[in-house]
């Protein structure tokens, strides 16, 4: 037995089903990071471009083999599927931040805050008149039967998600940290006008970190379709659960996104085990963090002398 009163066994399941979990939000955090780290504003339609990116995704994965099939060709309609659904996403974003967010600027911070939230309720509704309010479910394009290591059970949905969860932040990571792109946006984070004056193309910068951001909540999206369901207000509560992971590991930072989705991700799959919380009542657990994280650590868990914030 170990520290939790829990076989070591059950503990290892629990951690990868809790790493799993916040390699979704996680990726979906990033997209609420990046640009807070430019405009200073919250985009709170960023859920529901989350949840279009999805239904893309799910309708051309339909479309193109009908989802009732595995192999292959299904794994190839996926993968497109998967590629389309970001497109999507990020044509969303751009268009958003184009139309909502650019003429409001200049204004007071509460106007594209209550913008965006606008955007939110036009783009939820707008889902459920046209794709209906039941929630469907994305078929796995392979056979999902749980492998056996030992006593663990992991199934190749998981094991997908972390590789490619894996694979996106880390790129994006290098992309921010190496690229002349990535290090465009850092300067236009830092101080726009003085960017603008070094010769950054603001607006295309802007543009381009909804775009990325919009790209990894499709992927997120797509995920959570297959580990759950589909349906118009799925991107609700995983946009706050994903901007609460953003706060905790420090808003505007791109490790502490990834770190905050990974906590929050382990705290609510652990909660329900260890402390006994009830299944229905797991998203307490988020909320209480951000609460703690506000009291005690507002600016987050990495926002101390950090110099790269998109």
């Amino acid at each position: 037995m170990n520290l939790f009163n829990l076989p070591h066994t059950e503990l290892l399941q629990h951690l990868i089903n809790g790493l799993t979990l916040g390699a979704i939000y996680s990726l979906i955090a990033l997209g609420y990071t990046m640009v807070y780290g430019i405009l200073k504003f919250i985009n709170f339609a960023h859920g529901e471009i989350l949840m279009l990116g999805a239904y893309a995704g799910y309708f051309l994965y339909y479309f193109l083999c009908e989802g009732s099939q595995t192999g292959g060709f299904a794994i190839i309609a996926f993968v497109i599927s998967l590629i389309f659904a970001m497109l999507i996403s990020s044509f969303l974003g751009v268009i958003i931040e184009r139309i909502a967010y650019r003429p409001l600027r200049k204004a007071p911070r509460l106007a594209p805050l209550l913008s965006a939230i606008g955007v939110s309720i036009i783009l939820m509704n707008l889902a459920a008149l046209f794709f209906g309010t039941k929630s469907r479910k994305f078929d796995y394009p392979f056979d999902n039967t749980a492998l056996q290591l030992g006593n663990i059970s992991v199934t190749p949905n998981q094991i997908m998600i972390l590789i490619v969860g894996i694979i996106l932040m880390a790129s994006l990571k290098l992309f921010i940290d190496k690229t002349r792109l990535g290090k465009a946006m850092r300067a236009t984070s830092q101080n726009q006008a003085v960017a603008s004056l070094m010769g950054i193309n603001v607006n295309f910068i802007i543009s381009l970190t909804f775009a990325i951001g919009s790209a990894l909540a499709a992927v997120a999206g797509i995920f959570m379709s297959m580990e759950f369901k589909l349906y118009p207000t799925m991107g609700q509560m995983a946009g706050l659960k994903a901007f609460i992971a953003a706060v905790v590991g420090g808003i505007g930072n791109i490790s502490g996104a990834m770190l905050g989705g990974i906590l929050l991700g382990l705290l609510e799959t652990f909660g329900v085990v260890i402390i006994g919380i009830p299944q229905g009542l797991k998203d307490t657990i988020a909320f209480s963090v951000l609460i703690i994280i506000l009291l005690f650590r507002p600016s987050g868990l990495l926002m101390k002398n950090i110099r790269e914030k998109v």
